[in-house]
């Protein structure tokens, strides 16, 4: 085998005890795709330093490695001195499959609970999940598929860095129970031109951010997941103007709890 891809959206509690002795035995492997989420307990990050003696070692012949991998860890029974952000990015210094950023975030100390995420560049995969207000930027011409998710709120204009690096996007899931703190100032809409699918899981403040036409542009939105209470909440019991250009366009909605459409509903949402 000469050619290896490996996709795992879902966390991983497997990668290794079975992934990394499956990839030892790929000793003619000339490239390799890893796009997986795992967590790992009572251990640390990988690195690079980790790739190299875990699995590039034993790939003689590769000359394509391409990766997107977000770790989760648990260390709630020991210590462990977690290496920061520059030491993760100086484990990949001479790493000769092209150039590679992390981010590391502490969730909670208490549970020993943190993550890391690292990917290789230029990013080749088309969804990207677990983004956070860590993110540093980039190009990711190639994602359609978008998952963020924070304990921390998304500012309005953290999302005009999102539109403006993610400009292919087509399906969005923001997760954030956290109110916005800062009022959007700008004058001018964040445009997302070919977003088709949005879901908000959490606070209204990021309906309102999606929903009004002046403060975000979505000409294509076809597919909408909410809560029924924050939906009527952003446009006041579907009679609000701000909101009704962006969900008269609407031919799917998913509201998960059972409610009873009123009349304003059906004359909000004429396509459903």
């Amino acid at each position: 085998m000469k050619h290896f891809s490996l996709t795992s959206f879902l966390h991983t509690r497997y990668y290794d005890d079975e992934v990394v002795p499956l990839l030892r035995r790929m000793i003619n492997l000339e490239e390799l795709k890893l796009n997986i989420s795992i967590f790992r307990f009572n251990s640390t990050y990988i690195n690079g330093i980790e790739f190299y003696n875990e699995i590039l070692i034993f790939m003689p012949h590769l000359n394509k490695f391409t990766f997107n991998m977000e770790m989760r860890l648990l260390n709630s029974k020991v210590e462990i001195a977690l290496p920061s952000n520059e030491d993760i990015q100086r484990s990949f210094i001479g790493w000769k499959y092209g150039q590679v950023t992390s981010d590391v975030e502490i969730i909670s100390e208490e549970r020993g609970e943190s993550r890391c995420h690292i990917y290789s560049l230029p990013y080749e995969f088309d969804s990207f999940y677990y983004l956070n207000n860590t993110f540093q930027g980039g190009l990711f011409n190639n994602v359609r598929f978008l998952m963020m998710v924070d304990r921390h709120p998304f500012e309005w204009h953290f999302f005009r860095v999102i539109a403006q690096d993610f400009s292919a996007l087509t399906d969005l899931y923001v997760i954030n129970r956290q109110p916005q703190k800062d009022e959007q100032q700008s004058k001018t809409p964040i445009v997302f031109p070919h977003l088709i699918t949005l879901s908000i899981i959490g606070h209204e403040d990021y309906a309102e951010q999606f929903l009004v036409h002046n403060k975000c542009h979505l000409p294509r939105l076809l597919n909408l997941q909410i809560r029924y209470e924050t939906l009527a909440m952003v446009t006041n019991n579907f009679t609000d103007d701000s909101t009704s250009l962006t969900c008269a366009k609407l031919t799917n909605l998913t509201i998960n709890e059972p409610f009873v459409r009123t009349e304003n509903f059906d004359v909000y949402f004429p396509l459903l």
